[in-house]
């Protein structure tokens, strides 16, 4: 009778550690499955940033101030167990709303950023492109202007301060958000020789001039342009002059010289601007361009519709197109037209 009672004690013991047990387990499963498998990113933000030197602390901070996690303890305990603190890698990660922490951890870890699609085109001044870079990747806008004013990074390029500008083709490209500005310049330097291939040299030499001087005339023909169907028309009037060593007289290198960018007529006043710029005043092409040059109007210059014209103005419709001219006496009697219209419209400066 004694032996039965003590062996039903010792199922009793058993059972109930077997049941302690279990309840360990649920609980350590549970808690687990809390840190690591639940939900835990918020729908605040569609984009975490990690700046570059950040630390997991400073990371900690960053999710926090941006209330990016629903349980910052649970992350942190999670980035514990899998080693992240000591693995921090700079980036812009892309978040998911309701995301875990070993989803989140995982693509932090791998560096799996989502890729910036960096689109710049109709840039005028390099502050505005340093600007736009700011928007989109992580250097500041002054890092990017510096860079685009540096002579000696320039020349190492084969530019100067004044034509480095050229270097930067249009276009959509992909980076990284942490791409540092000797990373961009270094990424745009091998798109400029990829677009530059041997067809474009051998046109461009067929036109006896460098690639830098297609860019720059090109940033003119942008200027004059409204619509890219008329481009190689001007660009072919422009070729023309040079050829002939008469001035440009291009007004977006006046307004340019001015640095007023708000002058809708040129004025006598204007064309007087004292500045290299100027096209009015030097002969030739200025030595950087006025603009950033597009595709299209670095493709107008190098292919040139072929034709007699020396002279353009813009049409008095205001269609943005031009009337185009051989000699001086059409060119007034298309001049006075646009005047006129300018006059009509109460337009001044």
């Amino acid at each position: 009778m004694q032996k039965r009672e003590r062996s039903i004690s010792i199922k009793k013991i058993l059972l109930a550690v077997g049941v302690l047990v279990f309840i360990i387990g649920a609980a350590i499963a549970f808690t687990v499955y809390q840190r690591f498998l639940a939900p835990n990113v918020t729908a605040n933000q569609p984009y975490l940033y990690i700046p570059t030197g950040s630390d997991f602390e400073d990371l900690m901070k960053n999710m926090g101030d941006n209330e990016i996690l629903e349980d910052t303890a649970a992350f942190r305990w999670a980035a514990e167990k899998k080693d992240y603190p000591l693995r921090v890698k700079a980036g812009k990660y892309k978040l998911t709303e309701g995301m875990n922490n070993r989803t989140l951890l995982n693509q932090l870890s791998a560096g799996l950023q989502e890729p910036v699609k960096l689109r710049f085109q109709n840039i005028r001044l390099k502050e505005n492109f340093g600007g736009l870079l700011a928007k989109q990747l992580e250097p500041d806008s002054l890092a990017f202007i510096q860079l685009l004013n540096n002579d000696s990074l320039a020349k190492e390029y084969g530019f100067n301060h004044e034509n480095f500008f050229t270097m930067f083709i249009p276009n959509t490209y992909e980076f990284f958000w942490n791409t540092s500005t000797d990373q961009f310049v270094e990424r745009m330097h091998k798109e400029y020789e990829t677009f530059w291939n041997e067809e474009r040299k051998a046109k461009a030499k067929a036109l006896n001039l460098t690639p830098i001087e297609v860019s720059n005339l090109a940033a003119i023909v942008k200027g004059e342009a409204l619509h890219n169907d008329e481009m190689p028309k001007i660009a072919g009037l422009y070729l023309n002059r040079l050829r002939k060593g008469m001035l440009l007289q291009a007004d977006p290198t006046v307004i340019f010289a001015t640095q007023d960018f708000t002058i809708r007529r040129v004025l006598n006043v204007h064309l007087r601007t004292n500045s290299p710029y100027n096209t009015y005043i030097h002969k030739g092409l200025p030595p950087g361009p006025i603009m950033m040059p597009s595709i299209a109007s670095i493709d107008a210059v190098l292919n040139p519709q072929t034709h007699d014209f020396v002279y353009m103005c813009a049409k008095d419709d205001f269609s943005g197109y031009h009337n185009f001219a051989t000699t001086v006496a059409e060119h007034l009697v298309n001049a006075r037209k646009f005047q006129r219209a300018l006059d009509q419209r109460n337009i001044k400066r």
